[in-house]
């Protein structure tokens, strides 16, 4: 094991940073930063990667699939956070983004000894999910050897499940169990083998990645602005109402006021307000066009259905 472990690049000791115990904050603040510089830099170079698990995500969505990360400590706990912000970011509906946490949900908030070398516990978390030929599986390894990840992709690929690994190892057991591999190579630590820091990074950036390019391939994004955004608190409610206002050109009165008829759906209230229909005509538009805002924009009235 101990050999094992020391092959690893997450592993190695950084030679740019072997001083750091006797630098001043200054200097060591320095040396953090000029690390995380490296790391847009190994993530630019797997976005033909990235791309085609984009791809696979969209295409699971379009055919009633699920996203599900999986993964052990802070890998875990990163896929669970992407999870957990498509739904009041892009409106997905509750279960369509999933994210699974060696431990489960005590793991979130504090260490559970162990739980990453737990194989059966991942397969039982997916069992429970009804896992199906049509979903994506991610799994999150910085090391690219935690068995609770392995078996999960393992399991996912006898079910048929597409399968993504995301490492910042190269040549591991994750990227083998794996159909496509997402490898982002980091280097070593500024402390050596805490991955939560240019591995966590990196892979946060993929996910960030993953999911934003997936939904704004499903119409979920007109122009830059968070169409599906679903208005929960006081906060929501002001943005959506700047949304709605910034493309259609018109005030934030007037946007909320037009957003509270479409109940509060801002792909709605745009369609209104920018083709001067109802609430019903808007509606059909965006269902005649598949969610999209541009296409809702450019049929005509014989194409809908009210």
């Amino acid at each position: 094991m101990a050999s094992e472990l020391d092959a690893l690049l997450t592993e190695q000791v950084n030679p740019a940073t072997v001083g750091i115990d006797k630098m001043n904050s200054v200097d060591l603040l320095r040396a953090i930063n000029a690390e995380d510089h490296k790391v847009a830099g190994a993530v630019a170079r797997e976005i033909p990667r990235i791309a085609a698990a984009v791809d696979r995500i969209v295409a699971a969505f379009q055919t009633g699939g699920r996203l599900i990360y999986l993964g052990a400590g802070t890998s875990g706990r990163l896929g669970v956070l992407d999870a957990a912000e498509c739904m009041p970011t892009f409106g997905v509906e509750p279960g369509l983004v999933i994210g699974l946490i060696a431990g489960g949900e005590t793991a979130l908030v504090q260490a559970v000894e162990g739980a990453e070398d737990r194989r059966d516990e991942v397969a039982d978390q997916l069992q429970a999910l009804a896992l199906q030929a049509v979903d994506v599986v991610v799994g999150l390894a910085a090391s690219g050897r935690t068995p609770y990840v392995v078996a999960g992709l393992e399991y996912a690929r006898k079910i048929g499940a597409c399968t993504v690994a995301v490492t910042c190892s190269p040549d591991s057991a994750v990227e083998k169990a794996a159909e496509l591999a997402i490898t982002p190579l980091v280097g070593p630590e500024v402390i050596t083998g805490s991955t939560r820091m240019k591995a966590g990074t990196a892979q946060k950036m993929v996910l960030n990645m993953l999911s934003t390019a997936a939904m704004v391939r499903l119409g979920k994004v007109y122009g830059n602005l968070m169409v599906d955004v679903r208005p929960t608190n006081y906060k929501l409610r002001e943005r959506a109402k700047r949304i709605v206002a910034a493309a259609t050109d018109v005030d934030t009165d007037k946007a909320g006021e037009v957003l509270a008829q479409a109940g509060d759906n801002p792909k709605t209230a745009i369609v209104m307000l920018k083709r001067g229909c109802s609430v019903a005509q808007a509606a059909a538009y965006l269902a005649a066009g598949e969610g999209f805002i541009s296409r809702a924009l450019t049929l005509e009235e014989k194409e809908i259905e009210v």
